[in-house]
């Protein structure tokens, strides 16, 4: 069943080759698909692994867990039922999805709004969302309504676990942090569990590294171009034992009357964000905190998210589009990831 929405993906994964390199090691590769998207999980053998099989078991009931825990296609999710849950009672969570919302709730405060994990509301009201897609564009009374049930200050996350709400119709998706979260499921699955030394976890162009390749170096991934009609690269890097994570909106968007609506919604107006800004890339030690500082980046535009990302020490790299052409903005800590080869 579909867990969330499919955003763009800007980060293909293929292996880069490596000329001049015959010293290949074994990769172990499972493909599989959750969350409404695929998985691709690259894993360099080493003794004492169990069988890919039992591997890939181990991931899906993991990756099927964080579905029962958050997802808002799922009638009896943890989230699900939160969200229909009266107001001013604490709600016991599983301790993954009360670490999800805090840190969802931090970047909130970080970003001074930018990040909302309450504006579900508005996103279905855009058709972004489990609703059917409305039949015109939300009036500017249905998005001042809608406006009316969010905002993250209503939403606490207290001691043993609990969530709780001061407003009855708030309404909490993580689509924007879950994916991510799922990616660092399965990463720590890997490296604290089966002590994998080297191995990417790939989840809807969400990834996670670690080590290096099969060809013996860093794990090499391409930023695409925000083109729609082909596949290029904008920059190639080497993340180390990093988590990418990417947002924008070239793909994923609709048309009415001649008007293009993203599906990224400004929380704090109510509608499709309309800067300039068309992809996002955003590296950090977790792929659930890369994944909403993505989709926050991407909602601020260029000038705020830099100011932002050198305040905080967050590599990211924003791509614009101009008149001329495209255009990269980077924070002061993304260049050292570029490779330079």
């Amino acid at each position: 069943m579909k867990m969330f929405l499919i955003r763009a993906v800007f980060v293909f994964t293929a292996l880069l080759s490596v000329s001049g390199c015959s010293d290949q090691r074994q990769q172990i590769t499972i493909n599989g698909s959750t969350m409404g998207t695929y998985y691709s999980i690259k894993i360099i053998n080493q003794q004492g692994l169990p069988p890919a099989k039992e591997i890939q078991q181990e991931i899906d009931r993991r990756l099927e867990l964080v579905n029962d825990q958050m997802s808002t296609y799922r009638p009896q999710s943890e989230l699900s039922l939160f969200n229909k849950a009266p107001a001013n009672k604490p709600f016991p969570v599983s301790a993954a999805t009360a670490k999800v919302i805090a840190e969802a709730l931090r970047i909130s405060k970080v970003s001074n709004g930018a990040y909302d994990v309450t504006v579900g509301p508005v996103v279905n009201l855009w058709s972004f969302g489990p609703e059917a897609r409305p039949e015109s564009i939300p009036t500017d009374k249905d998005i001042k309504k809608r406006l009316s049930e969010v905002g993250y200050q209503h939403l606490q996350v207290l001691a043993g676990n609990k969530l709780v709400k001061d407003e009855a119709k708030l309404y909490v998706d993580l689509s924007s942090i879950a994916k991510g979260y799922g990616v660092d499921v399965v990463a720590d699955y890997l490296k604290d569990d089966l002590h994998v030394k080297n191995f990417m976890v790939d989840v809807g162009g969400e990834l996670r590294l670690q080590g290096k390749n099969k060809a013996n170096i860093l794990w090499r991934i391409a930023v695409e171009k925000p083109v729609e009609n082909e596949r290029a690269v904008q920059e190639i890097l080497q993340a180390g034992n990093m988590a990418i994570a990417t947002s924008g909106d070239y793909r994923n968007y609709f048309d009415e009357n001649g008007v293009r609506y993203s599906h990224l919604i400004n929380p704090k107006t109510g509608r499709p964000i309309d800067n300039h800004v068309v992809s996002v890339t955003v590296i950090a030690p977790s792929c659930m905190t890369a994944d909403a500082y993505a989709t926050t980046f991407s909602v601020m535009g260029e000038d705020e998210s830099i100011a932002l990302a050198n305040q905080q020490n967050i590599p990211v790299m924003l791509i614009v589009k101009t008149k001329d052409g495209f255009v990269e903005y980077k924070s002061n800590t993304f260049e050292q990831y570029v490779d330079k080869k």
